[in-house]
Formats: C-alpha cells, structure tokens, sequence
C-alpha cells in the first residue's frame, strides 16, 4: 500500500521526485471513485488534492495513519480543518502559489468584459460587421471594487494601477495601517465599493457570512454597466439573482470561474445569460501555477512526513 495518496492531477517531475523517496499511488481519476479512495488510505501517511476531493471525518476514519494533507491551492473549503485538527493531521496549503494566475485571469476578464469586442465572435464570422455595438469601453481610469484584499487582491490591484485602473477595495480584517493601502481607496462597506466600482471582482473565502453576498440587492446596487468577477468561490454569487441581472441588462457582464456546484448542473439558471464568460475553475490553473503549486505541496509533504523516524 501507498505511503502518500494523490487523487488528483499535479506536475509530473514532482511526482516523480516524490516517488524517488515514497510508495505512492498517483492516480488523477481517483477523485472520481470515492470507494476506491476510501479503500486507498489503509497505509498512507500523505494525501494530496485539489479542490475536488472530500478531506471530511469519513475519508480520516479509513485513513487511520494520516499525518499530512496537502492542498494544490490555498482554499480549503474541501477540507473540513476542524476534523483534521483532532485527528492531528497537519493541512499544507500552496499558499502563493497560484496569485499570480489568479491575478492575471482577474485583469484579463475586466478588460474582455469592459471591451466586449471578443464576445462577438460568432457574429462576424456569420458575416454581421457590428462595429457600434463593440464599441465597447476602456479600462484606463476606470474603478475596480476589490472585496477581499489579501494577496491575490494585492496582487490584482498592483497590475491594475499599471493600466491606469483606480482602486477601491473593502476588507475590514486588514488593519488601518497595513502599508497594502497605499494608493488605494479603502471602502468602509461594501455597499459603498458597489456603488462606486465599474467591475467588482471578488476576493472572499466561502463562509457563513459571504454566502449568497452577491444577492440581487447587492447587484441592484452596483453601478449600470458595471461588471462582476468571480474567482474566489461559487457560493458567493446567488447564480439565479447574477442570471436575471444579466438578462434585464442592470449589468454588463459577468466572468465567473467558479460555482456554486461544479460541474454546472443541467438547467443551470446561468445557461444562455447574455455577457457571461464561464470558465471550468481555471484561475488559479496554468501551466507555471500548475508547477509551482506542485513543488510547494511536495516539499510540505515530504518534510512533515520525514521529521517523524
């Protein structure tokens, strides 16, 4: 049996540096056979997932030697912490790992969704030639609300002000003097971030309190013609409410890469929405994040494995 079980994809030369020194079952389509990863942990010390494998009571109670848990990302929504903390298992997220594709995704979808040219695709190429109608809007001098601004959101706003993008952001958990406020505009609610920015872009992790906090009142209030982004986690946005937002045309569009239920369900109220771009939770997914996040996660492994004999 395995040393260390990993369920899901990682980058390849980390999998073999870990294999040089561990048994491990590296399997990507085990996340998808919840019996055969029950089954898989009778030995592993290490366990290593994304964001789609079940950390929960039920996985450590048939992984009776766990001591590690590495997350190829930063949240750990899928990964019930508490329960992990009894057993004495230690949670290693790739924290930094994936901020910069985060971030580039986040500027990349303000800049498609303000233009809108790229939307429009299929139209030309069917032979239309609606020039007015693409006309679209520069983001230079435009104000991007950024609710949450820990690293990503930083990082967000560091490339954002290169583009001549103005910054207002609300996060009441970094203090007045934290010097990441520098040249930024900082909102004391988000009311006030909605109203003022031309896209919002968010930056929160999925709790009781952010559930549902992009509501239809919360999209009534945003700014006509403004844009939604939404890498963070499906859950915040109410998908019907952002549906009939786009429909009725009090926004101008939306970019969500994540969802309340991933896959999209068929009959999802998001199918068909005008000015919605949906990406399958790839932000945080490219090649270069795909490495570093990899080495990171196999390095916490392997030393929190190793300092035990």
């Amino acid at each position: 049996m395995a040393d260390i079980v990993i369920p899901e994809f990682m980058d390849d030369k980390a999998v073999d540096w870990l294999r040089a020194r561990f048994d491990l079952r590296y399997d990507p389509e085990l996340v998808d056979d919840r019996a055969a990863l029950l089954a898989a942990g009778v030995d592993a010390r290490g366990l290593i997932v994304r964001n789609r494998t079940r950390v929960d009571a039920e996985l450590l109670g048939r992984y009776p030697r766990l001591e590690a848990v590495g997350r190829l990302g930063v949240g750990l929504d899928n990964i019930d912490t508490e329960s992990c903390e009894n057993a004495g298992v230690r949670v290693f997220p790739a924290t930094g790992g994936n901020t910069i594709s985060v971030a580039e995704y986040v500027i990349t979808a303000m800049l498609v969704l303000r233009r809108g040219a790229w939307m429009g695709s299929a139209r030309v190429l069917g032979g239309e030639w609606p020039r007015q109608e693409m006309m679209g809007r520069e983001v230079f001098g435009a104000t991007l609300g950024l609710v949450g601004f820990g690293a990503i959101a930083q990082a967000v706003a560091a490339r954002a002000r290169a583009l001549g993008i103005e910054i207002r952001a609300h996060d009441p958990f970094l203090g007045d003097q934290d010097p990441a406020w520098q040249g930024v505009t900082r909102c004391a609610g988000i009311g006030e971030l909605l109203a003022e920015a031309d896209a919002v872009s968010l930056h929160v992790p999925l709790t009781d309190a952010t559930s549902n906090l992009i509501d239809a009142a919360a999209l009534r209030a945003m700014k006509p013609g403004a844009v939604l982004i939404n890498t963070a986690r499906g859950g915040i946005v109410d998908e019907t409410a952002l549906a009939e937002a786009l429909r009725a045309g009090r926004i101008a569009g939306a970019a969500l890469d994540v969802f309340a239920a991933e896959p999209l369900p068929a009959g999802s109220p998001l199918e068909g929405a005008p000015g919605l771009i949906a990406t399958p939770h790839v932000a945080g997914v490219t090649h270069e994040s795909n490495t570093r996040i990899s080495w990171i996660t196999v390095e916490n492994v392997a030393g929190a494995l190793e300092e035990k004999p």
